[in-house]
């Protein structure tokens, strides 16, 4: 059989139990919370990006895995990582320009994601790293959308709270 749909339905799976166990559950537990905690807790899977540098590990992925790929996603999930790390900290300290980190945090993510997903012809050389993109990927996404609509909604909020000029 070959791999991709494999890979697809596990993809498919995981998105859909992250999405509901965020719907359900964490979702509503972080509404009560305030931004800087909820947006923080919603950062910690995206520190761990750096394990991505995986790609780039001879052995663990097929020796055919495209080096481009390897080093984009490596790299790419790499200074994810390090944004993620930076915005939790200026949340946890409420340093000025921490939801700006977080802005810039998610654009880098997401866009280093969107790059690795467009590049479905890799999956047959994933081999060990298998579980990134079936389990980790979906996890990201699922966050990533969570952050951005609460960066959103603080940002709609702040400009209700500005009064307009008489």
């Amino acid at each position: 059989m070959p791999v991709e749909p494999i890979f697809l339905l596990q993809f498919a799976l995981s998105l859909l139990v992250i999405a509901l166990l965020a719907a359900w559950y964490l979702g509503p537990a972080l509404s009560t919370r305030p931004l800087h905690i909820a947006i923080g807790v919603l950062l910690i899977p995206h520190a761990f990006r750096h394990i991505g540098l995986v790609f780039m590990v001879p052995g663990v992925v097929s020796p055919d895995l495209a080096q481009g790929f390897a080093s984009s996603a490596g790299f790419g999930d790499l200074a994810a990582a390090l944004l993620a790390l930076t915005a939790m900290v200026a949340l946890r300290l409420h340093l000025p320009g921490a939801l700006l980190v977080t802005w810039i945090f998610s654009i880098v993510g997401i866009a280093d994601l969107a790059n690795a997903l467009r590049q479905a012809e890799v999956i047959p050389n994933f081999q060990a790293a298998w579980y990134i993109p079936t389990f980790f990927v979906p996890l990201l996404l699922v966050t990533h959308l969570m952050i951005v609509v609460r960066l959103i909604r603080a940002a709609r909020d702040a400009d209700a709270a500005v009064p307009s000029p008489s």
